[in-house]
């Protein structure tokens, strides 16, 4: 049997807000969360800015003793999930329910600020200084099984790793458990806590960050002509997925549906997209087939959009080839990423908040920055400010470095 997978609840920590719906307001506002660095001495990088976030407190979420044996993106995951927990209504979960209840939360690096942290001390005092802490502290998967310990959960439990996709295939996995039967309730989604020297250091060396130290909050601008490379972001976006007919039966509030999922590989290069953008166009077919949708029923893409030369104009060409005529007659394309910057591992999550909440309330987010058109990119990216229409099917875009891809359609309840 076939079921219908909702959305019941939704939690968010980003650069705009330390929840889902501060971020969400932020957006609609058009506020960047771009500011110069300051948890480490950024002198000698070549880029000195990223999407913090402001005033973050893990010991509202855990006590002081889990806070030290735990990374910022387990942090960052806990926190969001305890409040998608909250959101959805679900006090407490019964033995019956907390055994069809997963956790796949995604990340692309993990416990990276950890590792540098312990190698230092490795490298200064030797192996026997390493924490005991260090392992669990640092492995990818430890935000799902940690949450999955915090709120109770004995499903499936899982951590995807696909780069940029990682919260986007967390999301998608999870959305087949309850759709299959595996599961009823399912946490789902990503985090990440990767601004650090490495990181920052890494992607740089790659040549892959904006450079625009003298305007840290005009840096990210997707699509327009002068965009310059991505901007770091931290963060966590986690959904609460709930079989429909189980989120009816406890009177639970439903922010969107999801209702399909299109994963595919470039299996073209380790970190640009192929020209024509044909796995991201894939993915978006294999989505609105899923869903039963034609091109012209989508209202809104919120794109993967990284602000970077050849992303943003290989998504366009894979929207106008997915969309033909409709990419200029009605559909409207936007990237939160402008806001946020790129919170790699946890965009998906945080994107697929975004996309409900379009749908909830007939509102999509602007593209900021947006100022010097690029011929490449012709679309309508809903510059600059926040628009009101009614949605009725929105797609949110996902592609990471390695080329995976991942599109996840929405709908209207």
């Amino acid at each position: 049997m076939i079921r219908r997978v909702v959305i019941s609840g939704i939690g968010a920590v980003t650069p705009l807000g330390n929840d889902a719906q501060a971020s969400w307001k932020a957006s609609l506002e058009g506020v960047s969360g771009i500011d110069y660095i300051k948890s480490f001495d950024v002198a000698a990088f070549d880029t000195r800015f990223a999407g913090e976030l402001k005033d973050f407190d893990p010991l509202n979420f855990m006590d002081r003793k889990e806070a030290k044996r735990t990374d910022r993106f387990i942090q960052l995951a806990v926190a969001a999930s305890k409040m998608a927990v909250a959101d959805a209504g679900l006090e407490a979960v019964d033995r019956a329910d907390a055994e069809r209840f997963g956790v796949i939360i995604g990340s692309g690096i993990g416990g990276i600020e950890t590792h540098e942290t312990q190698h230092s001390r490795f490298l200064q005092s030797g192996p026997g200084r390493i924490s005991p802490f260090y392992v669990p502290m640092m492995i990818s998967d430890m935000a799902a099984g940690y949450v999955s310990i915090v709120v109770g959960a004995k499903g499936p439990n899982f951590c995807t790793v696909s780069a940029c996709a990682s919260g986007g295939h967390a999301i998608g996995l999870a959305f087949r458990s309850i759709k299959y039967g595996e599961s009823d309730l399912m946490l789902a989604g990503g985090t990440e806590g990767s601004i650090t020297p490495m990181c920052l250091g890494g992607f740089n060396a790659c040549k892959a960050l904006s450079v625009r130290n003298d305007d840290p909050k005009g840096a990210s601008r997707p699509f327009d002509k002068t965009r310059d490379g991505f901007v770091l972001g931290d963060g966590a976006g986690i959904l609460l997925l709930e079989e429909y007919e189980h989120a009816r039966a406890r009177g639970a509030q439903i922010y969107a549906e999801i209702s399909g999922v299109g994963m595919t590989a470039d299996s073209y290069h380790i970190t640009a997209p192929p020209p024509e953008g044909d796995g991201a166009q894939r993915a978006m077919r294999l989505a609105m087939q899923e869903s039963g949708l034609n091109p012209e029923d989508v209202d809104y893409i919120n794109a993967h959009g990284t602000s970077t030369e050849h992303n943003d104009v290989v998504e366009t060409i894979a929207i106008k080839n997915v969309f033909g005529a409709h990419a200029r007659n009605g559909l409207v394309i936007s990237s939160t990423k402008s806001m946020t910057g790129h919170l790699l591992g946890a965009a998906g999550g945080v994107e697929a908040i975004f996309s409900a909440l379009s749908l909830k309330y007939g509102l999509i987010p602007p593209t900021i920055n947006y100022r010097y058109p690029d011929p490449e990119c012709d679309l309508d990216y809903c510059p600059n400010q926040a628009r009101e229409k009614p949605l009725r099917a929105v797609l949110s875009n996902s592609f990471g470095f390695g080329g995976h891809n991942i599109t996840l359609a929405l709908k209207k309840v």
